[in-house]
């Protein structure tokens, strides 16, 4: 059916026919995109134009405007229709009734309609008084009757926003802010916003509003094209929701891409992550240039009396590249910043004498300059170089490679240069390797940013720390790089040491810099996840790291790399606990690689409080414990003296007689108070000499789901009954779960239960990944507790919504599990924690 047949049954057949005609356009599939849409509205152009003639019946001086999204001709499956009832103010009566003859039509089809009956001299006062009724008449079209009066409002308002613009636009670009700093940035969210968010189809009416009033443009390239693609992507998921949402919720996606022709969910979102990058460049470029002409205005007029007073002998004056001051716009001072490179006007530009088609380390160099500067490089700057500089030769000359460093260790400004180079393709023109992760989303929610920007924010964290590492330069390129093997297949760090190894040699570090590069990126991940999953008190595990890094200078290197990858990950990846245990792992290994043997560790001495409760837990026969608060230490954002920093929860230190069930019932007592365990050790303690018996020590860290911490009487009442047998936890926390039923979110992978045979030498490690919920310790404990096995350490850590445990197993003799009596008690733990 052509867009001619669609109109004539339309007008034929009233508003049923509108909304067959309407029904068959959507679910067409030969017609998508900017067709459809300008389908959808010239439809509904007709059908309202229709409703307006038989229902105006002669009346004059009125018109129908359409305005906002539906005045641009952008309408969506299920967008509202923004409609303007002008009149001239002759006939109030007769324009209220034909608005009634025509908004209930619209109603009546179930379609969403924003409404305004006004005169044009209303129309422009409201204007003034909201930005927002502003924004939508600036795009306002004529449907019907008084063509005259809407193009009078309309050349009005262009004017009114014209001459409000020095006004205006400050405002405009305050509510961009604060819309971004409530809906994010669209370009890292994983359920974003479309419209909302920054870098959105909201920012990208604000630019058309910004060119609109001649003060300043956008950057065209690119502009319409990832506007397009954000319709698009609102079209789809208006179509497979049914519903007029913008919001692209993670349930969703897979249908938005299937409607799309994608491949999958992680291409639909990228696609919109690189649309939303090129709207917030554009827009960051914007409203820099409308602060720029905004100040040139606030001094010229001081200007202009400075050059009538010298005119008589400057008038022919020339200055700089041969503009009259008497008579022109004065020259903008230029301050050289590096070779080719100068501040002017607030940004960094290229010098007059630059060549960047003979210089080819110039971008880097400009960057550099900027980031250090602090300043953004300009657009036209990025641009000449994108079009006209030479590739680097390879390997890189030594000064590309210092320039490259410098530019990360410049801290947070590195971000905005970065994306300026990124905008206009240089990244990966310099990095080739940088578009596999360019844009691409992380589904983990302990992520907050893409696998690209992860990697700067690294970098820039990295940077606080080139003071504590030797190697500085590759502490930096390690940042940038370490995941750099992510949307390869198979582990990202295996993949990722072979492609550094490349990259590396083509910046042009040598063999051994290569070496403990690749090195980096291989282990990035292992100590913060055997500090936090390990026995460090076991000799093997201490060893094993040691062996992996080789060497103390790498290993300063990963611990600064370790902290950064983190710090850049995201609030969930990092805390003062987890530091102390890669502190304390890296204190160990550091050990071995200078020599000492840590085959005969000596066990670590108790604290007092720890000895105090353990004797007390031999003198009676039963559990002791103690609870203690525990904050964050005050850091150099947060000195002493300043607010209270938020409370890490409470430390729970428990001491029991060496038994068996201690973990299944300290685990369900918590549980059933309602305490989240964020992290948990369990460990046997050497008593003191004289004092005979066996105690398990618990240094656990809780807090209350809701309400406030249970007295530490009654949590040992409960623990005395647990231990006895009295007290049935599993039976107590199944009541619960079904009086009180939680709510149904986003399906979770399902638990792995993985042997670590090689971790440890003197017991078996069995380490479980599942997501966290109530009880889920507790039916960890009581599965191995029915495996026969008995539990020598446990090491329990939260990261966001999973928990990561490891629990080092032992015989009821106190040695290692066989291989296949471990491979079935992991089997039968991960059954357990499935069904």
């Amino acid at each position: 059916m052509t867009g001619t047949d669609v109109r004539i049954e339309a007008e034929d057949s009233g508003p049923s026919g509108y909304a067959a005609a309407r029904l068959r356009l959507l679910t067409e599939g030969a017609r998508s995109g900017p067709p459809r849409r300008a389908a959808l509205s010239g439809l509904t152009d007709d059908w309202l134009s229709g409703l307006f003639t038989a229902a105006a019946e002669g009346l004059r001086g009125v018109s129908l405007v359409a305005v906002g999204g539906y005045g641009r001709g952008e309408l969506s499956p299920r967008s509202d229709l923004d409609l303007l009832l002008l009149h001239d103010g002759a006939d109030p009566k007769a324009v209220a009734a034909l608005a009634d003859r025509l908004w209930y039509p619209v109603w009546d089809l179930g379609l969403a309609l924003d409404h305004s009956v006004r005169t044009p001299a209303e129309a422009r006062r409201t204007a003034g008084e909201d930005l927002k009724v502003q924004l939508g008449l600036l795009d306002a079209r004529h449907l019907a009757g008084d063509l005259g009066l809407t193009a009078g409002l309309r050349t009005a308002v262009l004017a009114d926003w014209r001459n409000q613009a020095p006004k205006r636009l400050p405002e405009l670009q305050e509510l961009c802010a604060e819309r971004a700093e409530r809906q994010g940035e669209l370009q890292y969210l994983l359920e974003p916003d479309l419209k909302e968010a920054r870098g959105g189809l909201r920012d990208a009416t604000a630019l058309r509003a910004v060119a609109a009033s001649w003060l300043a443009d956008a950057p065209r390239e690119g502009l319409d094209d990832a506007r397009r693609r954000l319709l698009d992507v609102r079209d789809a998921l208006h179509l497979t929701t049914g519903r007029a949402t913008d919001r692209l919720a993670l349930q969703e996606q897979d249908q938005v891409a299937a409607e799309l022709g994608l491949l999958d969910a992680d291409t639909l979102l990228r696609q919109v992550y690189e649309a939303a990058r090129v709207i917030s460049y554009a827009s960051d470029v914007t409203w820099r240039e409308v602060g720029r002409v905004l100040r040139s205005r606030a001094v010229r007029p001081r200007l202009r009396k400075m050059a009538r007073e010298r005119s008589d002998f400057l008038r022919r004056a020339v200055v700089g590249d041969g503009r009259a001051l008497g008579g022109g716009k004065p020259v903008a001072e230029r301050s050289p910043l590096a070779e080719g490179v100068v501040e002017q006007d607030g940004e960094v530009v290229l010098a007059r004498a630059a060549r960047p088609d003979r210089d080819p380390v110039l971008p880097l160099r400009a960057a550099a300059a900027a980031a250090q500067a602090g300043l953004p490089l300009s657009l036209h700057a990025v641009r000449r170089l994108a079009t006209t500089v030479r590739p680097l030769p390879t390997p890189w000359p030594a000064e590309a490679r210092e320039q490259l460093v410098t530019l990360l260790g410049s801290g947070r400004p590195t971000v905005e240069v970065w994306e300026a180079l990124e905008a206009e393709g240089l990244i990966t023109r310099l990095l080739p390797d940088w578009e596999r992760v360019r844009c691409r989303p992380q589904r983990n929610a302990v992520h907050i940013w893409t696998v690209d920007r992860h990697l700067i924010e690294t970098a820039v964290r990295a940077s606080e720390f080139t003071r504590r590492v030797s190697r500085p330069d590759l502490l930096l390129v390690a940042a940038l790089l370490h995941d750099i093997g992510k949307g390869w297949p198979g582990d990202h760090s295996v993949a990722g040491e072979i492609i550094v190894k490349d990259v590396a040699a083509r910046i042009g570090f040598d063999r051994e810099d290569v070496t403990v590069l690749a090195t980096l990126v291989r282990h990035h991940l292992l100590l913060i996840d055997t500090a936090t999953r390990r026995d460090l008190e076991d000799p093997a595990t201490v060893r094993s790291v040691a062996d992996a890094v080789g060497s103390q200078s790498t290993l300063e290197l990963l611990h600064a790399l370790t902290e950064a990858d983190a710090l850049a990950t995201g609030p969930a990846a990092w805390s003062s606990w987890r530091g102390s245990l890669v502190a304390d792992l890296v204190k160990r290994v550091a050990a071995v690689l200078a020599g000492d043997d840590p085959d005969e560790p000596e066990a670590a001495a108790p604290t007092a409080e720890q000895e105090r409760l353990a004797i007390e837990a031999v003198a009676t026969g039963g559990p002791v414990l103690a609870l203690r608060a525990q904050t964050e230490p005050p850091t150099e954002e947060q000195p002493p003296g300043s607010d209270a920093p938020e409370p890490l929860g409470v430390e729970l230190l428990i001491a029991v007689p060496d038994q068996p069930e201690v973990l299944p019932a300290v685990a369900g007592v918590l549980a059933m108070h309602r305490l989240t365990v964020r992290t948990a050790e369990l460990r046997a303690l050497d008593l003191p000499d004289g004092v005979d018996g066996s105690v398990l020590l618990l240094d656990w860290r809780v807090a209350a789901e809701y309400g406030s911490l249970p007295q530490a009487a009654r949590l040992r009442a409960d623990l005395v009954r647990a231990l006895d047998g009295s007290l049935d936890i599993a039976g107590r926390l199944a009541e619960r779960d079904a009086a009180y039923p939680r709510r149904r979110g986003v399906v979770a992978p399902p638990a792995r239960v993985t042997v670590h045979p090689a971790a440890s030498r003197l017991a078996t490690v069995i380490e479980v990944r599942a997501q966290d919920a109530p009880g889920l310790l507790f039916r960890i404990g009581r599965a191995l507790e029915d495996a026969g096995v008995s539990v020598r350490s446990a090491h329990v850590s939260t990261l966001g919504a999973n928990a990561v445990d490891a629990f080092y197993v032992t015989t009821g003799q106190g040695a290692p599990l066989p291989g296949d009596e471990a491979a079935t008690v992991a089997r039968k733990l991960e059954e357990t924690l499935r069904g």
